[in-house]
Parts: structure tokens; sequence; C-alpha cells
């Protein structure tokens, strides 16, 4: 899958962009703050139907404009696909295939696989549970419909549960068997949710291990550690245990919402123990596997965005991961820096084609 061609109307720091790329490697220098980032979470956006780094959509619009376009040129399984994504202010976000309208956004998830690493990474190690939960429901969600349909569904059941909760407070009362149906609901998506996670993360990690392994030239030990309340047992049972404190806290304190991914180096927390250099390495080795995956789930050759690749890693490292993206494996690469000439001197090593877009 390449992405031939992009052009931007009004997006971000953009009026009018347009780029044609190279099959293979493609990168993009010039100083900080002229859009190098904004046109990686361009392609991003074309993929996943949001921004990277800015959730709220109107917020991606140029300032003193009224709307944005991103328009991009596929070529996917030896044919051309064409997606636009449009937004004007006060309305609805709009993604196109090939003309056609999307009726919900989750249709398009996966159709066009995307791994980005980021400095925004750090977030996955320096955050809350939500951040890592979100990292590994990207990951199924784009491979596996169903999963994205159920955690949707699970999502919904449990802010109405959490409204119901907060309405037997307001208004002292309480409704078991109502409450019963929604538990009933929860436990029946949210099971499916749980074993999807397992499942995904035994053939995950040992992709990880093996990423990082060849990262670090093996120096360290990493592991990633499933945390889920109902490896103790089945959520009904759960929610019925907890409901006295569901009812003082008025919200549902159980389940796969409340699921962690721990990351630790040689048995301790990275957060904690690893240093800089570590941490990103850890983090380029987790979405090098989920590259790894994704690939592997959908026979495609995922795009591949290293933005700032060069911040905080030491040059043995970064020549490390130049020599594992120097593989007809990899397919279609965007890179961005701030130094023309480093990162030449680091594609030079590779043996694909590649472009400078001096921005």
């Amino acid at each position: 899958m390449i992405l031939k061609s992009l052009s931007l109307v009004n997006y971000k720091n953009f009026e009018s962009k347009s780029l044609t790329f190279n099959d293979t490697i493609n990168c993009l220098v010039g100083n900080n703050g002229v859009g190098k980032t904004n046109i990686l979470d361009a392609i991003y956006h074309l993929s996943f139907g949001k921004s990277y780094f800015n959730p709220v959509a109107s917020q991606n619009i140029k300032h003193d404009e009224e709307f944005f376009v991103i328009n991009g040129d596929y070529s996917k399984e030896n044919k051309t696909e064409k997606i636009v994504i449009s937004l004007k202010r006060g309305q609805k976000k709009v993604i196109k295939r090939n003309g056609k309208a999307y009726e919900k956004f989750s249709e398009h998830i996966g159709f066009l696989p995307l791994v980005i690493i980021s400095p925004a990474d750090r977030d996955l190690i320096i955050e809350g549970s939500d951040t890592r939960r979100k990292f590994i429901d990207s990951v199924i969600s784009q491979s596996n419909k169903s999963y994205l349909n159920d955690l949707i569904k699970y999502n919904k059941i449990l802010a109405q549960r959490n409204s119901l909760l907060k309405y037997f407070a307001l208004n002292n009362t309480f409704n078991n068997d109502t409450l019963e149906i929604y538990n009933s609901q929860l436990t029946n998506y949210g099971t499916k949710i749980f074993n999807d996670r397992e499942a995904f993360l035994k053939t995950f990690i040992p992709i990880f291990k093996s990423r990082y392994e060849a990262i670090s030239n093996g120096n360290e030990t990493v592991d990633l550690v499933y945390k889920s309340d109902l490896f103790e047992t089945d959520l009904n049972s759960l929610l019925m245990q907890v409901i006295n404190k569901d009812k003082a806290i008025q919200y549902t304190s159980v389940g796969i919402h409340k699921d962690d991914l721990l990351f630790n180096i040689d048995s301790h927390p990275i957060k904690k123990f690893g240093s800089q250099g570590q941490q990103k390495s850890f983090l380029i080795a987790l979405k090098l596997a989920q590259f790894d995956f994704l690939k592997q789930q959908s026979g495609v050759n995922p795009i591949l965005l290293l933005d700032d690749i060069f911040d905080k890693l030491d040059e043995e490292r970064v020549t490390q991961i130049i020599k594992l993206v120097d593989d007809e494996n990899f397919g279609q690469i965007f890179i961005s820096d701030t130094h023309a000439e480093r990162t030449e001197k680091a594609v030079k090593q590779v043996h694909q084609s590649y472009e400078i877009f001096k921005l």
C-alpha cells in the first residue's frame, strides 16, 4: 500500500499544500514550526479519521478559516483509492472513499493500516491506564471489526449504567432489575473484549520483545504485563460485589475499562527505572511490533510515520533503527527531522530510494 500524493487545504498551518511521494522513503525536513509534523498528522488523519495530536476536530482547521480538506491518493492491491476528509465549522466531519461517504467512521478503520512513532508516544509511559488501553484498542481495531463494534457498544452501555447510578443517588432510589440488565450487557461485551485483548497480547508480546532486543542489542530484558479485573472472576460477579461502592461513587468501578498494560524493564516499571534512551527504545519497539502485527493480520505493509525519530536517541540506536527499516518488507516510510544533513546521512545508509522534502 502506497500513498502516492497528498493535498491539504486549510489544514493546521497550511493554506494549500500538495506533495507527490516516493514509494519507499520520504523525509520531511525543516525548522520547528514549518509543519513537518502536521503533514504526518494529515497522513494519520486519512487512516484513522482523526488527528493523532489534537482530538478536537475543529482545532485542526487553519486559524480564521471555515473548513479543512485532506485529500490522499493511494495505490492498494493494484487499485487506486481516493480518500477525502473534510470538516466545516459547526458541521460533522465527512470521510469519503472514492467519492462515497462512509455512514460510520468505524467502517474506515483498518482500511489503510498505519503506525506512527512520535515523541508524543511518551504519554504511553507517563500517563494513566486510559492511554495504554487506547493503544491496545487501536491496534486490535485495525484488524478486527467485531472488536471495535463490541468496544463501542460496551462504552455506550457503561455510560448508561453510570447515568443510572447518578439517577439513583439524585433521587434516593434504587432498582436492581434495571441495573442487572446493564450488568448482563456489560458482561457480554466486556468478556469478549477481555478475551480478544488477552489473545492479542499473547501474539504481540513475543514480537515486541524481539523488536526491543534488536534495537538495544539485548542489553536489557523488557516485558508487557496485562492487568485486568477479569483475571480474578467473571465481570457479572464483580459488578455484583461492588454494587454498594458503585452506588456511593456513582460510577462503575470494575470492568475492562479499568484494564492496564504494565511496561517493565528488568522486572521494574520503566517509568521509574528506565533511562530516556531506554524509554524511547521501548516505545519504538512497541510501535515496530504494532507494525509487524498489523502486517501479519492484514497482509498489507502499513505506512510507517517516524516523527522526530532522532530526538533523545544516541547515534548507535538510531543506526539500529535505520538498519531495521532498510528492508523491502517495510513498504513506505515518512520521516520528519529538523536537520536535513543528519537525515540524509542516515537514509544514505539504506538501499532503498528516498526523497527529501525541504519545508
